[in-house]
């Protein structure tokens, strides 16, 4: 669809909610990037540009829209049906392999040399590897400053990042803002700390594409639950998860929200080590 940016901005002018995370708008007047059905204004013509992903906006300098959020949308899904590298990379980049192997343990796992896959990747997506684990990054330290109780500095190190340093560098270039302002502005920490035991609950509200039969989806997992694996309990689809610093139960509840509205599943996750959380949502969203 980028190939015809001319097509792109009709499809922000209608603000049609399916086409998130097919591409992303940056508005160059303002310096922000946001999701296609972004309420604000459209700008002019002139001053959009259109991107693959959140990465390459942020890589070429524009800060996430506080309205729309877009580094929350669900993603492009054709990266979960397609079978080439750049589909199989961005589904490993979603794991968390670049934050725990580096673009070398990415290019070892897809039969690829480090500057190939940064070839490739670049060419369809607009940026590299290491940018795209950086937008990651980035969006599970702003769940956990709106979802927990966590200290600043353990959100650093819980999101994958290397240093207080570079997540404090990451977050005021993403989001134009510091740790303890998004924190601030969160409407209320949802995090259940358990007394004496290291598992942590963080519930969130993940965002699904319309059109979306919950109804459909989660009867299809129920007629194919694996016992000891998984379970469902009116609703409610739990499962398992085996993670690389632990083990996750996460419990997925359709969200019963208006039909014209935006679409979203109730995820409560409960996990060994926070440092897993991206990698549990990315598995979830993958269901």
């Amino acid at each position: 669809m980028l190939d015809d940016p001319e097509r792109c901005y009709q499809a922000s002018q209608s603000r049609d909610t399916r086409f998130d995370g097919w591409f992303f708008v940056g508005v160059l007047s303002t310096g922000i990037y946001c999701r296609p059905s972004c309420p604000a204004q459209t700008p002019k013509r002139e001053n959009v540009r259109f991107y693959a992903s959140a990465a390459s906006a942020q890589q070429a300098g524009l800060r996430s829209c506080r309205r729309c959020r877009p580094d929350a949308t669900p993603g492009s899904p054709e990266w979960n049906v397609r079978a080439d590298v750049v589909a199989r990379a961005m589904r490993l980049i979603r794991d968390g392999i670049v934050d725990r192997e580096g673009v070398e343990g990415l290019a070892r796992r897809l039969g690829y040399s480090v500057r190939q896959i940064n070839r490739v990747v670049t060419a369809e997506i607009g940026t590299g590897p290491l940018a795209l684990a950086r937008a990651q990054r980035s969006q599970t330290a702003r769940i956990l400053l709106e979802t927990t109780d966590l200290s600043i500095t353990d959100v650093a190190f819980a999101a994958g990042f290397a240093s207080v340093r570079q997540y404090n560098e990451t977050i005021r270039e993403v989001f134009a803002d510091t740790p303890s302002g998004l924190r601030r502005r969160a409407p209320g920490s949802s995090v259940n700390n358990h007394p004496g035991r290291t598992i942590q609950t963080v519930h969130l509200r993940l965002p699904a594409r319309r059109p979306f039969s919950s109804a459909s989806v989660f009867h299809y997992l129920s007629a194919r639950a694996a016992a000891g694996v998984e379970s469902f309990e009116g609703s409610t689809y739990t499962r398992s998860l085996r993670l690389a610093n632990g083990y996750c139960v996460a419990s997925l509840t359709p969200d019963s929200a208006d039909a014209g509205g935006p679409a979203f599943v109730e995820a409560d996750l409960r996990l060994s080590d926070l440092r897993d959380l991206s990698t549990a949502v990315a598995r979830c969203r993958q269901l």
